[in-house]
This record gives structure tokens, C-alpha cells and sequence, in this order.
């Protein structure tokens, strides 16, 4: 491993996208409003709002509802959202080329940009065909973005080689890709091959315990954001300005990303309910049926960074 010292890429513009927490009830039914106001101020801050991501329990909901928060993600924003492309299948299953199709289609025809979401079928390739379909898919849409998932965050989820990713940085229609294995050296190899060989492709750091890696040149698809959009945009435009104090806010986001993304860390996402519901965005920090649960004990502990953070 080799330490980096020299990466550091000081007053850029960060792109952020933000995955939109869908919001429950304590009764497990949608909190539409809840939601429809998450999106529009996760917009307002100047972030991007990301959809039907996992932050959106995207495997846990029917074709109705996914498509439903297509049609209010585009009644709030319009276009300029991005959107997961999610395949159920199971263990075993083949690359499902149609189904991947036919959910990007849908994200696309309504204005956003696809995420191509990890599946058994897509991770259960090895490298070059791997890359081979999301050429496939990059032949039938104008563009799209790419996604390693560790399997941290779900069974099926894979960390593929650099050689593949390499591959995917050939894909004229995959505009970048959401990096989520929570290794900074991982990401380090990534953007030195992106800086060497297509400089225009975006590494959206999903590593939710190094936030900072936006220093070194990624852009960011985080979980986490979707806790405080405004705040994660005031750092980002302290880091533009070259505002030192772009650290001291930084760290007290990274602490509670390291405090929500502890294992099972698909817990996070009842953190992220717990902490709307602190902030007084969400009515309940209700959860859906199958989505693991935190204690009601972490509500204290949010409500102290919450305070750290000046938001109460």
C-alpha cells in the first residue's frame, strides 16, 4: 500500500449526489410527503437527488412503487435526478440484459440518469464479461453510471478488479461510476487510472466512512447525505472557496457516518429516519417490513451530533 501524499486536489468543484432516504411510517406505509419534501430540498441545496437507491430500500419495493417514485422524484425536479436500475433475481440467476433495459428506460424516459444496481446475475460474471454487459447496455443508452457494491451492504454485492474497471472507463456511455467497497486504497487505485486514461469520467465515492475523498478528486453518491444535504453542500462549497473550516465540519459528518454505517450496516437507513425525525423533516421514523432496525438508545446519541452540528 502506498501512502498518498501528493493527491490532494485543493478549491475543485465537488458534484454530490445525495440517495434520497424514501420515508416510512411507524406503520410501514410510504411517507410521500416526507419524501417529495426530501427531494426538493436535497435539489434546493444544489445536490443531486438519487432515487431507488438502497438508501431507498429500492430491493425491498414492487415495480409500482419504484416506478412511483420515478413519477414524483420527476413531478418535484424534472430531469437532473439519477435513479437505480434494480433487477430482482436470485442466487444463480443469469445477466438479465432485458430487465436491465427495461428499468433504465424507464429512468431515462423521465430525464434522470440510470445506476446500473448491482444483481446476482450482473455480479455473478467475472471481469470481461462483466464489462462486456455494461458495454451491451451502454449501446442502447446515451448514459449511465456504474456501480461496485461490497457486499457489506448486500449478499450479492462485488468489488471487481482494476483491469475491469478499466474496462468500464471504455464504455463511452458510462459517465462514471458509485464506488462502495469503504476501502480508501480501492478508490485511490481507481482515480489514478481515471486521471491517466478518461479524466472527464466521474468515481462517485460511496465509502460513507472517508468522506473526504472528495480531497483526492472523487465526487460523491452517499448514503450519508441524505441526513443533512444542506450541510454536505456548505462543506463542498468550503472546499471550493479553500475554507479551512471545511474540515472541522467534515469530521463531525464523518463522525456520524461512522456512528450510522456500523455493522449491519444497512441499518443506516433507520439512522437516517432517526435523524430526519430529530431535524423535524419526517413525521415517524418508521422503517418497511424486512429492513433491519436500530435502537431507540442511538436517538440520543443523534440528537448530541445534531447539536454538534448546530441544528437544534
Amino acid at each position: 500500500m502506498t501512502i498518498i501524499t501528493d493527491r490532494v486536489v485543493p478549491c475543485r468543484t465537488i458534484t454530490g449526489m445525495s440517495a434520497i432516504l424514501l420515508p416510512h411510517r411507524l406503520d410501514g406505509t410510504i411517507d410521500w410527503d416526507g419524501f417529495e419534501a426530501h427531494v426538493a430540498r436535497t435539489a434546493a441545496a444544489g445536490l443531486t437527488p438519487a432515487v431507488n437507491m438502497d438508501t431507498g430500500f429500492v430491493q425491498l419495493l414492487d415495480p409500482a412503487t419504484r416506478l412511483e417514485v420515478l413519477d414524483r422524484t420527476t413531478a418535484v425536479v424534472g430531469g437532473g435526478f439519477v435513479a437505480g436500475a434494480d433487477v430482482a433475481d436470485q442466487q444463480g440467476a443469469s445477466f438479465d440484459a432485458a430487465g436491465y433495459l427495461a428499468q433504465a428506460h424507464l429512468i431515462a424516459e423521465r430525464g434522470g440518469t440510470p445506476v446500473l444496481f448491482p444483481s446476482w446475475g450482473l455480479n455473478g460474471l467475472d471481469d470481461d464479461p462483466w464489462v462486456a454487459a455494461h458495454g451491451l447496455i451502454g449501446d442502447r443508452l446515451d448514459r449511465f453510471i456504474g456501480f461496485e457494491l461490497g457486499a457489506m451492504f448486500v449478499p450479492w454485492g462485488r468489488i471487481y478488479s482494476l483491469a475491469a474497471y478499466e474496462g468500464l472507463l471504455g464504455i463511452p456511455a458510462c459517465i462514471g461510476a458509485k464506488h462502495s467497497s469503504l476501502s480508501r486504497q480501492l478508490e485511490w487505485d481507481r482515480l489514478e487510472r481515471r486521471d491517466r486514461l478518461r479524466p472527464d469520467f466521474g468515481v462517485f465515492t460511496g465509502n460513507d466512512l472517508a468522506i473526504d475523498m472528495v480531497m483526492y478528486g472523487s465526487d460523491y453518491l452517499l448514503g450519508l447525505s441524505t441526513f443533512a444535504p444542506d450541510l454536505f453542500a456548505e462543506r463542498d462549497r468550503r472546499w471550493a472557496a479553500g475554507d479551512a473550516s471545511f474540515h472541522e465540519l467534515n469530521d463531525t459528518l464523518q463522525y456520524l457516518g461512522h456512528f450510522a454505517f456500523r455493522s449491519p450496516v444497512p441499518g443506516y437507513r433507520h439512522n437516517a429516519a432517526q435523524f430526519l425525525h430529530l431535524r423535524g423533516w419526517i413525521d415517524e421514523p418508521g422503517m418497511p417490513a424486512g429492513a433491519p432496525l436500530r435502537p431507540d438508545s442511538d436517538v440520543p446519541v443523534l440528537a448530541e451530533i445534531a447539536d454538534r452540528l448546530g441544528l437544534r
